[in-house]
């Protein structure tokens, strides 16, 4: 019998080779929590929080409180001889404490990547409906940080030279400028590159409307607008959305399913970003993804900023649930190196995805 031997936490910071800006936050460093769980048969899983004030409110001190003081006790002992096993330790995770969702997804994500070890499968595959539909190379975009219009226009060119032919642009953080920088994007890349807009919250209901109606008239091939008011004015987004023509996408007002129903119950959205930080579980995340497109809603899954840990057990949640829309996975791009060896690999715009032995994880490159 197989059974969950011990958690343990290790906090990392890795430092970025830009510095990551938006209508929230400026950071230099991706700070997480990497968590490991080991079982009974000597495998290791992983997995990561994320430290993320501004959005789901966890740091590297909550989240290790979390992991070790609450969720830790709650697996520890737990079989883990199956999928049925595995369903029960996450069940656990999600009962053992309110919210948390960073440190949850991260215990989550240790305990699927030591079931597909030992079953000597991908993480993919123990998600996955149809396993032969697993993808094992993904496309991402890349976000373009929030600055003035020619540093902008310079940092495009050169995201587009690297091979992405997605920019994801930060705005919000000056609606009367807003404009003049996506203009400045797209006479810089041409218009065969996709230009999506992420506003982070920056805007008010009626700024969003009135920068959004901008960009119409000045048909600049924006593909959507990203969280364009703040998270709980959930009646908002609908307000906006209802008073313009470029689809509008939910990210901050959508952790979990509930909040999904109540996105598609209030015509909020045309689009939902899905994250694991947010959702707390590769199998919540997998129900959010079929839920939207039941709901007719397009998709994309998204992370926070962390590593090639975070970034692998969400790109393995798109691998095994493919998004409608190109997905969201660049943050561990960001990083100058990696603090765990294998996992996730890019290259351009492209995430190799790991096909066998869960994440593909073996070991930390170093503990800080």
């Amino acid at each position: 019998m197989t059974t969950v031997a011990r958690v343990t936490t290790t906090t990392s910071s890795v430092r970025l080779h830009t510095p990551f800006v938006t209508a929230l936050r400026r950071t230099e460093t991706t700070d997480t929590v990497v968590v490991t769980v080991t079982d009974s048969d000597g495998r290791t899983g992983w997995g990561e929080a994320p430290q993320v004030w501004q959005v789901t409110g966890e740091s590297l001190a909550s989240a290790t409180a979390c992991v070790e003081q609450m969720l830790a006790p709650a697996v520890t002992g737990h079989r883990l001889d199956d999928r049925s096993d595995l369903a029960h330790a996450a069940a656990a995770v999600q009962r053992a404490v309110a919210r948390n969702f960073g440190a949850k997804a991260a215990v989550d994500a240790a305990l699927h990547d030591l079931v597909a070890q030992a079953e000597g499968t991908s993480v993919a595959a123990l998600l996955a409906t149809r396993p032969d539909g697993i993808r094992d190379v993904l496309t991402t975009d890349v976000t373009l940080s929030a600055g003035a219009a020619d540093a902008l226009a310079d940092t495009a060119r050169a995201r587009v030279s690297d091979g992405f032919r997605t920019l994801k642009m930060k705005v919000g953080t000056d609606a009367s400028t807003d404009v003049q920088r996506v203009a400045s994007v797209r006479d810089a890349v041409g218009p065969d590159v996709a230009i999506r807009l992420d506003a982070n919250q920056g805007w008010t209901r009626e700024e969003a409307v009135q920068v959004i109606r901008a960009l119409e008239v000045a048909d600049l091939g924006v593909e959507f607008v990203e969280q364009p008011v703040v998270a709980d004015d959930v009646e908002g987004l609908a307000w906006v959305r209802q008073r313009v023509g470029l689809p509008v996408m939910a990210d901050e007002s959508c952790y979990g399913l509930y909040d999904l129903e109540r996105i598609i119950r209030l015509g909020a959205a045309d689009l939902v970003n899905v994250k694991l930080a947010k959702c707390g579980s590769l199998t919540v995340g997998r129900d959010m993804l079929r839920r939207a497109h039941d709901a007719g809603l397009r998709t994309i899954v998204g992370s926070m900023m962390e590593s090639h840990v975070g970034v692998g057990a969400a790109a393995a949640l798109v691998a095994a649930e493919p998004t409608t829309e190109v997905s969201d996975l660049d943050a561990a791009w960001w990083s100058v190196t990696s603090p765990v060896v294998g996992g996730i690999d890019y290259s351009g715009n492209q995430i190799r995805v790991p096909m066998a032995d869960g994440l593909g994880i073996s070991g930390f490159v170093h503990r800080d």
